[in-house]
Protein backbone atom coordinates (compact mmCIF):
# COMPACT_ATOMS: atom_id res chain seq x y z
CA UNK A 1 0.00 0.00 0.00
CA UNK A 2 1.24 3.79 -0.49
CA UNK A 3 1.19 6.37 2.62
CA UNK A 4 -1.46 8.62 1.54
CA UNK A 5 -0.32 12.26 2.07
CA UNK A 6 -2.79 14.80 3.88
CA UNK A 7 -3.08 18.71 3.83
CA UNK A 8 -1.64 19.92 6.66
CA UNK A 9 -3.68 20.72 9.40
CA UNK A 10 -3.35 24.98 8.65
CA UNK A 11 -4.84 24.06 5.73
CA UNK A 12 -7.60 21.45 6.84
CA UNK A 13 -8.65 24.25 9.05
CA UNK A 14 -8.70 27.04 6.75
CA UNK A 15 -10.81 24.59 4.20
CA UNK A 16 -13.40 24.03 6.47
CA UNK A 17 -13.66 27.37 8.14
CA UNK A 18 -13.98 28.55 4.84
CA UNK A 19 -16.43 26.15 4.25
CA UNK A 20 -18.61 26.94 6.93
CA UNK A 21 -18.69 30.90 6.31
CA UNK A 22 -19.38 30.43 2.88
CA UNK A 23 -22.49 27.79 3.03
CA UNK A 24 -24.09 30.53 5.84
CA UNK A 25 -23.25 33.51 3.52
CA UNK A 26 -21.54 34.79 6.59
CA UNK A 27 -18.40 37.54 6.16
CA UNK A 28 -15.11 36.74 6.45
CA UNK A 29 -14.38 33.61 4.18
CA UNK A 30 -11.99 35.19 1.89
CA UNK A 31 -9.73 35.15 4.56
CA UNK A 32 -8.92 32.02 3.49
CA UNK A 33 -8.67 32.29 0.26
CA UNK A 34 -6.00 33.10 -1.87
CA UNK A 35 -5.88 36.28 -4.11
CA UNK A 36 -7.24 35.76 -7.49
CA UNK A 37 -8.23 31.91 -6.72
CA UNK A 38 -10.29 30.49 -9.51
CA UNK A 39 -13.65 29.00 -9.60
CA UNK A 40 -16.20 26.57 -11.99
CA UNK A 41 -19.21 24.79 -11.81
CA UNK A 42 -20.59 23.99 -15.01
CA UNK A 43 -24.06 24.94 -13.41
CA UNK A 44 -22.73 28.59 -12.78
CA UNK A 45 -20.97 29.16 -15.64
CA UNK A 46 -20.35 33.24 -15.55
CA UNK A 47 -18.44 32.80 -12.27
CA UNK A 48 -14.79 32.50 -12.49
CA UNK A 49 -13.25 33.03 -9.08
CA UNK A 50 -14.01 32.32 -5.62
CA UNK A 51 -14.90 36.22 -4.37
CA UNK A 52 -17.61 36.41 -6.93
CA UNK A 53 -18.88 32.23 -6.06
CA UNK A 54 -19.17 34.22 -2.09
CA UNK A 55 -20.83 36.74 -3.21
CA UNK A 56 -23.85 34.56 -5.27
CA UNK A 57 -23.64 32.52 -1.94
CA UNK A 58 -24.39 35.36 1.11
CA UNK A 59 -27.12 36.52 -1.65
CA UNK A 60 -28.59 33.09 -1.75
CA UNK A 61 -28.48 32.68 1.69
CA UNK A 62 -29.48 36.50 2.60
CA UNK A 63 -32.37 37.27 0.08
CA UNK A 64 -33.16 34.55 -2.01
CA UNK A 65 -33.22 31.60 0.57
CA UNK A 66 -32.90 33.37 4.14
CA UNK A 67 -32.44 30.62 6.60
CA UNK A 68 -30.59 28.52 4.26
CA UNK A 69 -28.45 25.59 5.75
CA UNK A 70 -26.62 22.47 5.17
CA UNK A 71 -25.93 18.84 5.90
CA UNK A 72 -22.29 17.76 5.59
CA UNK A 73 -22.15 13.98 5.35
CA UNK A 74 -18.43 13.53 4.21
CA UNK A 75 -15.59 14.81 3.44
CA UNK A 76 -11.92 13.95 2.95
CA UNK A 77 -8.20 15.14 1.78
CA UNK A 78 -4.82 14.57 -0.10
CA UNK A 79 -2.02 15.84 -0.31
CA UNK A 80 -3.21 19.58 -1.76
CA UNK A 81 -7.00 19.30 -1.52
CA UNK A 82 -10.00 19.22 0.46
CA UNK A 83 -13.53 17.53 -0.91
CA UNK A 84 -16.67 18.03 0.74
CA UNK A 85 -19.97 15.83 -0.28
CA UNK A 86 -23.23 17.92 1.38
CA UNK A 87 -26.80 18.66 0.51
CA UNK A 88 -27.92 22.71 0.55
CA UNK A 89 -31.39 22.89 1.76
CA UNK A 90 -33.17 25.95 0.84
CA UNK A 91 -36.60 27.55 0.37
CA UNK A 92 -36.95 30.36 -1.90
CA UNK A 93 -38.95 32.89 -0.10
CA UNK A 94 -37.13 35.65 -0.68
CA UNK A 95 -36.18 38.52 -3.86
CA UNK A 96 -33.50 36.86 -6.19
CA UNK A 97 -33.45 34.12 -8.67
CA UNK A 98 -35.33 34.24 -12.45
CA UNK A 99 -38.93 34.26 -10.68
CA UNK A 100 -40.42 35.75 -8.04
CA UNK A 101 -40.75 33.81 -4.77
CA UNK A 102 -42.23 30.20 -5.33
CA UNK A 103 -41.92 28.83 -1.52
CA UNK A 104 -40.40 25.80 -3.16
CA UNK A 105 -37.60 24.29 -1.40
CA UNK A 106 -34.61 22.06 -2.50
CA UNK A 107 -32.46 19.79 -0.89
CA UNK A 108 -29.74 19.95 -3.69
CA UNK A 109 -26.66 17.98 -3.19
CA UNK A 110 -23.27 18.91 -4.05
CA UNK A 111 -19.32 18.63 -4.10
CA UNK A 112 -16.40 21.46 -3.23
CA UNK A 113 -12.58 20.57 -4.32
CA UNK A 114 -10.98 22.92 -2.36
CA UNK A 115 -6.75 23.34 -3.81
CA UNK A 116 -4.60 24.85 -1.44
CA UNK A 117 -1.70 26.87 -2.17
CA UNK A 118 1.57 26.29 0.09
CA UNK A 119 0.22 29.22 2.42
CA UNK A 120 -2.27 27.17 3.18
CA UNK A 121 -5.21 29.23 1.72
CA UNK A 122 -7.62 28.07 -1.11
CA UNK A 123 -6.07 28.73 -4.38
CA UNK A 124 -9.17 26.87 -6.84
CA UNK A 125 -12.55 25.85 -5.99
CA UNK A 126 -14.50 23.27 -8.17
CA UNK A 127 -18.29 22.92 -7.07
CA UNK A 128 -19.91 19.47 -8.77
CA UNK A 129 -23.87 20.20 -8.30
CA UNK A 130 -27.12 19.01 -10.43
CA UNK A 131 -28.30 22.80 -10.30
CA UNK A 132 -31.21 21.39 -13.32
CA UNK A 133 -32.63 19.05 -10.22
CA UNK A 134 -32.24 21.76 -7.77
CA UNK A 135 -34.09 24.39 -9.91
CA UNK A 136 -36.72 21.95 -11.08
CA UNK A 137 -37.72 21.73 -7.78
CA UNK A 138 -37.64 25.32 -6.70
CA UNK A 139 -39.98 26.01 -9.52
CA UNK A 140 -37.33 27.89 -11.45
CA UNK A 141 -37.42 25.29 -14.31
Amino acid sequence: FETLFMVSEAALNNCNKFFELCEGGKDGSMEYVAEGASFSCDALPDIKDVDSYVAWMKGLAYSTMPGCSYDLHSSTTSETTVVYFATFHGTHSGDGGPVPPTGKTTASRYVYVLEVNSDNKIKNMTKVWNAPAAFAQLGWA
